[in-house]
């Protein structure tokens, strides 16, 4: 549990904070006031004031925002320096600056694991990398580095082999052999049948060939990562708007916990969970819903071509559908959470 509070605090302060320093570093240079710029929510713990910026540290330590001035022509006290007084031009980069460093982040991300780290390809070996903690081969005495020789009597020679031999018993106990530091050792594990991916698992990862790039190789490499999520995940967004089907939404609390199971294969696997979630968090909030940064920069082209922005009355009720339309999603995720969490559904 602490540790998945740990992680969670982790993953969704790292996001934010790099959104909201999107939108701070660009209202600045574009000559916005900037009165206030947080990290997390709540109660002041620490604040001090650089120039006409207070800059503080909150109490929930999720999320932050920028307080810029001007945001609305009605409360208006910064003059030409105001977010509204500003062109139209200069509103566009501050909307978009967050969701643009969302997509960014995990460039920097994945080159750090890839320079530092090194680049890992799963061996085709059937060794037992990362065995979960609590999970059905941890509880059965089974251990990273062990080479499985065969299930139920079943020679074992490659990684395919051991998944299949899980697979095919659904499950039911299965009858493992093992060589650990020269020695033969058995072993009964029953895996655990996940009904929302069809398949019996047993808690363990395959063990991975690591090579170190250069810094430029890493770097391309990073890109490159960093491209093919995008794709993958715009190919299933599509998918989900197709099928208009939201089961595979995760709110915060689904969330928290893939960020506790994941932390618990190391920090490695940690920053490239925080570098998933970004590209997913920088798509989304380009949407064209209101409330949404994307939805803030329709309402922008369309003040661009009819030359003024909307009415206050048309601008509240866009906004109030946009919100509409957040609440019911974010329920829906999180009714998805709850029977994930709690029922195993």
């Amino acid at each position: 549990m602490v540790l998945t509070i740990v992680a969670a605090i982790f993953v969704f302060g790292l996001l934010v904070l790099v959104h909201e320093l999107g939108h701070f570093i660009t209202a600045k240079l574009t000559g916005m006031r900037v009165d206030e710029f947080a990290i997390g929510f709540g109660p002041k713990l620490v604040s001090f004031q650089r120039g006409e910026t207070v800059y503080s540290i909150r109490a929930v330590p999720l999320g932050g925002f920028n307080d810029i001035a001007g945001m609305s022509p009605d409360d208006n006290d910064a003059g030409e320096r105001g977010y509204c007084a500003r062109p139209i031009l200069s509103r566009m980069i501050v909307i978009v600056a967050g969701s643009a460093m969302n997509l960014i982040l995990p460039i920097f991300l994945f080159f750090g694991i890839f320079f530092f780290s090194g680049v890992t390809t799963p061996s085709t070996e059937p060794i037992l990398g990362t065995v979960l903690e609590g999970q059905a081969a941890a509880q059965a005495g089974l251990m990273s580095g062990d080479r499985v020789l065969a299930i139920d009597g079943k020679p074992i020679d490659t990684w395919s082999d051991f998944l299949t031999a899980v697979r095919e018993k659904g499950g039911e106990p299965l009858d493992f052999r093992i060589s650990r530091d020269g020695e033969e050792i058995e072993a009964t594990v029953t895996p655990v049948y996940d009904a929302q991916e069809k398949r019996a698992m047993v808690g363990v990862m395959g063990a991975t060939d690591t090579r170190h790039p250069g810094f430029f190789e890493s770097a391309a490499l990073a890109v490159e990562r960093t491209g093919t999520i995008i794709y993958m995940m715009l190919d299933a967004l599509y998918k989900i708007l197709l099928e208009l089907s939201g089961a595979q939404l995760a709110g915060p609390l689904g969330v928290a916990q893939m960020a506790g199971e994941v932390a618990q294969m190391g920090f490695v696997p940690l920053l490239n969970f925080a570098a998933f979630l970004s590209l997913n968090l920088g798509l989304v909030n380009l949407f064209p819903i209101p409330a949404l940064d994307g939805g803030h920069f329709l309402l922008l082209c369309i003040e661009a071509v009819r030359g003024k922005p909307l009415g206050p009355t048309a601008f509240l009720y866009i906004q109030r559908v946009g919100i509409v339309l957040l609440l019911t999603l974010m329920l829906f995720a999180t009714k998805n959470d709850i029977v994930r969490v709690f029922f195993g559904g």
